[in-house]
């Protein structure tokens, strides 16, 4: 788990190293154990180490192996790379490190950009080929590692981080109205390729991109589950598909525990995060560090769920950490740090619960397992059942999910970025695509490959990452969301959604984490804005720089501020506060 930069140019000139070192330096947190610079002619290559696998200087990156004439940047794991090694060393690669950079890089060396194919794991890579001046980009199949890019002037950059990008200096600044109107209307989420910045793009998930030396690049989409059963799969019951999701699972968590170091868990006291909890243990593990984060309570609505958390660290007898947080102490002072750490604005409140839990976790490990994904892949929000039969899935998903009508949109933003209703117009074409026949699965897909990408695990790893910490996420094995997609969705959707997971949860954790009412990662003070954070957000939405900006009509403007509480979107989230906040982060990061 790293950082990393790069820029190649379609010019006569070399890369340009001042703008890469200012870029690598924006990313010292993500990879506080090491640095490395790389360039030949026209490509460079930065790096920033946070050393998990093979703690050696062997393994520093970027790597270069002069034999195979090839170089690479790499960000995540790969959980398999023993296996492909061994693949490889019998086709006649030698190895210089114990890392899995390397099997990445002679990976390609023997099958091309196809060798992502085999790769199990978190990632995103640069390769530039000495002989061709040919550069390759690549990211995971669920996008859980970032890859934002940038032309400049006479070439291309690319950095795991936006900010590095804007470090690196000559990027269009300007609001992207499409990312705009993504944000105020599809939950603040913004597909790929699109940023809130005109001049900031970032590479999908699962895709490779080839960029020749010329300026010539293409893309090409390597991986898309199907929601349609295999024919061996299409007798199996309500017992058969519990007892393959349950092997998946264990696999999932025993492949996230390839390290040098150890490996914690992010232990929210739901089921998700419980049943990690429990594998683990099943799987032999002892003296587990579980961490928990909670807020005080708002307008009557908890701020915490320790007491589910501490069921599970008393059954399994883990080093339990429970963080408490007073919004007044901690929340706002360390509110603007939180927002210089996000790539792109995230509204959802428990950003900054990730941010400060994340800060105390890395004092204690360098890497955890995280729930995030069981509800996009499990059908575990309550937006699901309401699609099954439905005779209009767009509209129902968008009543269900987003934020705003795109006639509000219109009241709330500048004329300028008036247009047309692009958020409604990606989701229907999204249901519309083939590989996905009923409503259901339809909702399943566009969250999995979208909303899930750039709403929870993105604020994953931005979070954890600016303390030097490595998020892996189990419920997103890709072998995992391939099996939970071709399964009925009636088996997802029984006892109010994610029912194979708490039928298996029965078997293995307390019940009483199961058998309760869902529970989210709340952070009252950011959804009931009260006292100290409702003068901060109201002193953002009116300061000079938001009037200058011209973002936001003030009239819509003042009438959130008006009546805060009563301006609360269907997934229960403040609209003032994603106001400010994208005021916020605009401001946090020179814009």
């Amino acid at each position: 788990m790293c950082g990393f930069c790069g820029e190649i140019r379609f010019d006569d000139l070399p890369a340009n190293l001042d703008a890469l070192s200012a870029m690598n330096a924006a990313m010292t947190p993500r990879g506080p154990d090491g640095h490395g610079v790389w360039q030949q002619g026209r490509v460079a290559l930065a790096h920033r180490r946070l050393s998990i696998i093979d703690l050696s200087n062997h393994a520093a990156q970027p790597m270069v192996d002069s034999e195979l004439g090839l170089s690479i940047a790499f960000n995540g794991c790969i959980y398999n790379y023993r296996e492909l090694r061994g693949a490889l060393e019998s086709k006649g690669y030698r190895f210089f490190s114990e890392g899995d950079t390397e099997v990445v890089l002679k990976a390609f060396h023997a099958w091309g950009d196809a060798c992502v194919e085999r790769f199990h794991g978190m990632f995103a890579f640069a390769i530039a080929e000495r002989d061709s001046g040919r550069l390759t980009l690549a990211r995971d199949r669920l996008g859980i590692k970032p890859l934002y890019l940038a032309e400049v002037a006479g070439g291309l950059r690319f950095a795991s981080t936006l900010p590095a990008l804007l470090a690196g200096g000559g990027v269009d600044t300007e609001i992207d109205p499409v990312a705009l109107h993504h944000y105020m209307h599809f939950h603040s989420v913004v597909p790929a390729p699109h940023t809130m910045l005109a001049g900031v793009r970032k590479l999908a998930p699962a895709t490779i991109r080839v960029v020749e030396p010329d300026g010539r690049q293409r893309d090409r989409c390597y991986w898309s589950p199907s929601f349609e059963p295999l024919a061996e799969e299409r007798g199996l019951g309500y017992e058969d598909w519990q007892e393959r999701v349950l092997a998946a699972l264990r696999t999932a968590v025993e492949r996230r525990l390839v390290a040098d170091v150890d490996v914690g868990v992010l232990l929210s006291g739901g089921l998700d995060s419980s049943l990690i909890v429990g594998l683990l243990a099943e799987h032999g593990q002892r003296g587990l560090n579980t961490f928990s984060v909670g807020f005080e309570s708002v307008g009557g609505e908890a701020g915490d769920e320790f007491q589910y958390s501490d069921i599970i660290a008393r059954h399994y007898g883990t080093t339990h950490h429970k963080i408490r947080v007073d919004s007044a102490a901690r929340l706002l002072p360390e509110l603007p740090n939180c927002v210089r750490a996000m790539s792109e604005p995230m509204v959802s409140h428990d950003v900054i619960g990730f941010y400060l839990l994340s800060q105390e976790v890395a004092k204690h490990v360098k890497v955890v397992q995280s729930g995030q994904g069981a509800d996009e892949v499990f059908a575990g929000y309550h937006w699901y059942p309401p699609m099954v039969g439905s005779s209009d899935p767009v509209g129902d998903y968008a009543r269900a999910f987003c934020d705003r009508s795109h006639a509000e949109f219109c009241e709330a933003v500048d004329p300028r970025f008036h247009g047309a209703d692009h958020s409604r117009a990606f989701i229907a074409a999204h249901f519309a695509g083939a590989g996905a026949s009923d409503a259901l699965d339809k909702a399943l897909r566009l969250d999995q490959q979208i909303m899930l990408v750039d709403d929870p695990v993105k604020r994953v790893d931005n979070m954890t990452m600016a303390w030097g910490l490595e998020a892996r996420v189990p419920f997103l094995d890709h072998e995992l969301v391939e099996l939970a997609a071709r399964m009925p969705g009636e088996h997802k959707l029984t006892d109010d959604g994610k029912g194979v997971l708490k039928a298996i949860g029965r078997k293995i954790i307390p019940s009483e984490v199961i058998d309760r009412p869902k529970g989210y990662f709340p952070v009252p003070a950011l959804k009931y804005l009260r006292g100290e954070v409702l003068e901060t957000v109201t002193d953002l939405v009116r300061s000079q720089r938001a009037r200058e900006r011209g973002l936001f009509r003030s009239d819509y403007v003042e009438h959130l501020l008006a009546a805060p509480d009563e301006h609360i979107t269907p997934l229960r989230g403040s609209k003032l506060w994603q106001v400010a906040l994208l005021e916020l982060w605009l401001q946090e990061h020179g814009i």
